[in-house]
């Protein structure tokens, strides 16, 4: 029910990561609205929940999203062109910079482990965008770790938090 209310518009719990990277955007004071999103990667918990929110006729939403992935026939025409890329596939460096345009916003969602003999636990930790050569052209970009999986814990909270109202007759808070 949830899902298929957050489908129509209507009220919902809404997933945290989706809604941890909108909040991200919009409180760093990036325009959504109009703005050409191409989010890659499908899954259920990000990708397609994430591309629907931003199609809404809301304030936060109003953009146009492109949804590319793994198998996307020449992703990089894809995310030239566009304003906002979010990267969620889970593979390493699958964002390189000559597939951005200059002063894109990037939102990597993506970790994954790469072996790294310097560290103690033998590996650290990366997003799917190669975020040191990206970051040259970005005008905002969100490392790993520490930009959307705070984002993600915040929501989850909030989440809770509005559930708890909701039990105690209270209604809900407005989502922004």
């Amino acid at each position: 029910m949830n899902v298929g209310k957050m489908v129509v518009g209507e009220e919902a719990f809404l997933p945290c990561t989706p809604h941890g990277v909108i909040q991200l955007l919009l409180r760093s004071g990036v325009k959504i609205e109009g703005a050409h999103v191409v989010i890659v990667g499908r899954s259920n918990i990000v990708g397609k929940p994430l591309a629907n929110m931003l199609i809404q006729k809301k304030a936060q939403g109003n953009a146009t999203v492109t949804v590319c992935h793994t198998r996307t026939k020449d992703l990089a025409q894809h995310t030239r062109q566009a304003d906002i890329v979010i990267a969620a596939v889970g593979r390493p460096n699958t964002i390189t910079a000559d597939m951005v345009q200059e002063g894109v916003v990037v939102i990597d969602v993506g970790v994954n482990r790469v072996e790294d003999a310097t560290k103690k636990k033998g590996y650290r930790l990366v997003g799917d965008v190669d975020f040191e050569a990206v970051k040259e052209k970005a005008s905002l970009i969100t490392p790993v770790p520490g930009g959307v999986g705070p984002m993600t814990i915040t929501m989850l909270l909030y989440n809770t938090v509005e559930s708890a109202k909701r039990a105690a007759g209270l209604g809900a808070a407005k989502q922004s």
